[in-house]
């Protein structure tokens, strides 16, 4: 019967702490907030009220117009960074013809390892490149291949 007695308490008690812990159901996600704070700070309401006081003031339990506020900017966001994305990916690829890969080590580097003095080089050709656009629409480092990879892999000999 005493055993019964703890065990009934100590499950009591773990559902206690389990509510109370869970927080409210009213208050923002950080994801939510987050949003929230940054249309904030887009629109200027924000003024000169940091991220904590903001999440205090907006996103805790004490904000309860938050959440019905909050469902309705959120859709909002993804239609906008879904629109600007297209847009910036022509202005990446504006390269007026293939890239230009240096063919050999610069002699100014010769002092330094192979793999280094491949970098330096690479680097070298590359930031002159960009001046002129000569870059093939490669960045430095990119998925699949950047032009780092591209220039080392010519300049090994590969």
């Amino acid at each position: 019967m005493l055993f019964q007695s703890k065990l009934l308490f100590a499950v009591a008690t773990a559902g206690l702490i389990s509510v109370v812990a869970a927080g409210p159901a009213s208050a923002l996600s950080m994801t939510e907030c987050s949003a929230k704070y940054k249309a904030a700070k887009a629109d200027g309401s924000l003024g000169s009220q940091s991220w904590k006081d903001f999440r205090k003031a907006q996103c805790g339990a004490e904000a309860t117009a938050a959440p019905a506020a909050a469902p309705a900017a959120a859709p909002a966001k993804p239609a906008a960074r879904s629109a600007a994305k297209p847009a910036a990916a022509p202005a990446a690829t504006t390269a007026s013809g293939p890239a230009i890969f240096p063919s050999a080590i610069s002699p100014k580097y010769a002092s330094e390892t192979a793999g280094k003095g491949r970098m330096h080089t690479c680097v070298d050709q590359y930031n002159a490149n960009k001046s002129t656009g000569a870059n093939g629409g490669l960045k430095w480092i990119q998925k699949g291949g950047g032009y780092y990879s591209e220039c080392n892999k010519r300049l090994k000999g590969g």
